[in-house]
């Protein structure tokens, strides 16, 4: 089985909003819907989970019944930070599914996944257990001298060629994600970034599948607005 695991634990701070980022309307339809929609379409997917942001479980679960999300199974309270999230919806997924079952975690802020990135995330975890969507380093990569963002200053260049930059879907078995949740909590790693990052800290390899640059994560106000302008470009059937 393959199981869709959208996070939508976030506040959307950046988006200087009133709601959260994913409950946001773009074109009369919440950002979160479109991303639903794209895994609700895809024939290799056999269910979908929501981790949600507190308060907005029913909002989520009425606009499941509007716009025909029958893949919607379960939705879960998040946590105080992204691992946590992850965390509080692979423990309960592990309470109906099996260790074999493969999870796809989605941030629900990238509504532009296309079904080629779906596919290829499922075959690259079921060949090589893990799948981490990625797209290269198109730009030349300076390094800080300081370690925080206002450091205006670089004497050093990184490769842009031995970088990757890191979208999702993430996708490994639920067995692997039961495990990486459990050992991080042994090890004390409470805030790690990502599924991939809490996976290469506990000292594992994980495999690379193409993203796309239109597969946006929607966190400021100028990423909606790519958005808006993807969809006015956007031609695929189960965006009509």
């Amino acid at each position: 089985m393959n199981i869709a695991m959208l996070i939508a634990g976030g506040k959307g701070v950046r988006t200087h909003q009133d709601i959260p980022k994913q409950f946001l309307n773009v074109n009369d339809r919440p950002v979160i819907v479109y991303t639903l929609q794209a895994f609700q379409q895809h024939p290799d997917i056999d269910e979908i989970a929501v981790v949600c942001i507190d308060g907005w479980q029913q909002v989520l679960w009425a606009y499941a019944k509007q716009f025909n999300i029958t893949k919607l199974k379960l939705v879960v309270e998040g946590g105080e930070n992204g691992q946590a999230s992850i965390r509080n919806g692979v423990m309960e997924l592990a309470k109906q599914y099996s260790d074999d079952d493969i999870v796809l975690v989605h941030d629900a802020i990238r509504p532009n996944v296309s079904q080629e990135i779906i596919s290829g995330c499922i075959a690259t975890c079921r060949l090589k257990g893990s799948a981490i969507t990625v797209i290269p380093c198109a730009e030349a990569m300076l390094l800080r001298k300081g370690e925080d963002e206002d450091s205006s200053v670089s004497g050093k260049i990184i490769p842009r060629e031995s970088l990757a930059r890191t979208q999702t879907p993430q996708a490994f078995s639920l067995g692997k994600l039961k495990w990486a949740h459990s050992e991080a909590a042994k090890r004390g790693i409470t805030n790690s970034t990502a599924s991939c990052t809490l996976m290469i800290e506990l000292g594992e390899e994980v495999s690379f599948c193409a993203g796309s640059e239109k597969n946006v994560k929607i966190t400021t106000t100028e990423d909606l607005e790519i958005f808006r302008a993807l969809l006015s470009a956007k031609k695929d059937e189960w965006l009509k």
